[in-house]
């Protein structure tokens, strides 16, 4: 018989082989300062493009005196225990209320975290009879909820209706054999290539396919919409997403998540959420500034208003310098660029040391081998200068990488790894 970590030992996966390189620099850095467009990293000045702070809420005045304040009234304790048995408020009512009538549904629910909410709610969902769909690009908490999943399970090719339809075909064949149902997942906005999710033709196939409809909206709360209500806002199909659900860590710029739908259903799901039933309830000061951060959503569009016209200059910008953002629908930005991921790691110590400019890399096995993703993330708190001095600093580290000067850079490391 083996040694469990046998394996562990002989393979370290094929991001973690990298880390006595990567670690500290290129994973799992160190960035300082206040939440901003622009902090440090060991020592030196850059524009961060990597904070989720899409609406530049994590350090609004406004956001940090309501969390001050609450911290100094609650702490971090309190309420103490699960919410089904000590751990209920007005306030996590008052919340999800206004939650609901934010994203237009009937009811709403509060969860602790994005990733283990949206594993728990799929898991509630379904029975070993029923069957889910999802594209294949969905995230990986999403692809983690469904590994719980005891039943039979499709993916479809990404934002391909033709292949849901056809995965659909499928699932209503086995479905009609075990006398289950069909959960057909989505992203609102797919968060490495910044794609919406085709919720509206999707939503279409309920004419012809009898399925719910789950949307993490993760990226697009905030950010999509009129009023920001997310991505079944702007599609104009919100009213035809069963559950919805999005995280505080995006616009909110906090800790936390919700699902929302009618009430029926949101009532079954928080009497069945493993997660949150045998999990201390959301801390209170997390709650009342939750409820600030929303107020600011609804009120102060000139958020979301200067949040795009800086997406609008980056993206706009990279495109007339010929760089390759995808098909990108929202704030998300990817920069696509082709090398080795030794030539990744030349090119970002570039960016970094020489051009003051962070942002977060991607490489295989997120993405096929031979390509780099420089993803970035605008908020409303970058300039349109911080954009010049980006776009100006990727000309030269693209011009870099095509004359082979990180090729030349990495080559000892290449050749160490055998790459």
């Amino acid at each position: 018989m083996k040694d469990l970590f046998e394996k562990i030992y002989r393979d370290k996966g094929p991001l973690g082989k990298w880390a006595s390189q990567a670690e500290g620099y290129f994973v799992f850095p160190k960035l300082e300062g206040q939440i901003s467009n622009r902090m440090k990293f060991q020592g030196k000045d850059v524009i961060t493009w990597s904070i989720n702070d899409y609406l530049g809420l994590a350090n609004h005045p406004e956001v940090r005196k309501v969390d001050e304040e609450a911290a100094k009234q609650y702490g971090s304790a309190y309420p103490m225990g699960a919410r089904m048995m000590s751990g209920h408020t007005d306030l996590h009512e008052k919340l999800q209320n206004e939650l609901a009538q934010f994203v237009n549904k009937e009811a709403a629910y509060l969860l602790n975290f994005g990733y283990q909410g949206i594993m728990s709610t799929i898991d509630a969902l379904v029975g070993k009879d029923d069957i889910i769909v999802y594209d294949v690009d969905a995230h990986a908490c999403i692809i983690d909820g469904v590994r719980l999943h005891m039943g039979k399970r499709f993916t479809y090719k990404h934002n391909d209706v033709e292949s849901l339809e056809k995965n659909l075909e499928r699932a209503t064949k086995m479905a009609e054999q075990t006398g289950g149902g069909i959960l057909v997942i989505s992203e609102g906005v797919f968060g490495m290539r910044g794609e919406q999710g085709r919720l509206k033709e999707i939503v279409a196939l309920k004419k012809k396919f009898n399925f719910r409809f789950l949307v993490d909206d993760a990226h697009g709360f905030g950010t999509l919409g009129a009023t920001g209500a997310g991505a079944g806002e702007e599609q104009g199909v919100q009213d035809e997403i069963d559950v919805y659900f999005a995280t505080f860590a995006k616009s909110m710029a906090s800790t936390g998540a919700f699902i929302a739908g009618d009430q029926e259903i949101i009532d079954y799901l928080k009497y069945n959420l493993r997660s949150q039933m045998f999990a201390k309830s959301l801390q209170m000061q997390l709650v009342v500034g939750a409820l600030k951060r929303l107020e600011m959503l609804r009120t102060m569009p000139e958020l979301k208003k200067n949040l795009w016209t800086i997406v609008e200059a980056l993206q706009s910008g990279l495109k007339e310098r010929g760089f390759d953002i995808g098909t990108t629908q929202s704030c998300v930005t990817p920069v696509y660029l082709k090398g080795s991921i030794p030539e990744a790691m030349a090119l970002v110590r570039d960016l970094r040391e020489n051009h003051g400019i962070f942002c977060s890399i991607v490489v295989y096995p997120v993405i096929p081998k031979g390509l780099i993703l420089l993803r970035m993330i605008p908020t409303a708190t970058h300039t349109l200068d911080d954009v010049r001095q980006t776009l100006d600093a990727f000309d030269a580290i693209r011009d870099r990488l095509n004359n082979g000067t990180y090729k030349r850079m990495s080559a000892a490391l290449i050749e160490t790894m055998g790459e």
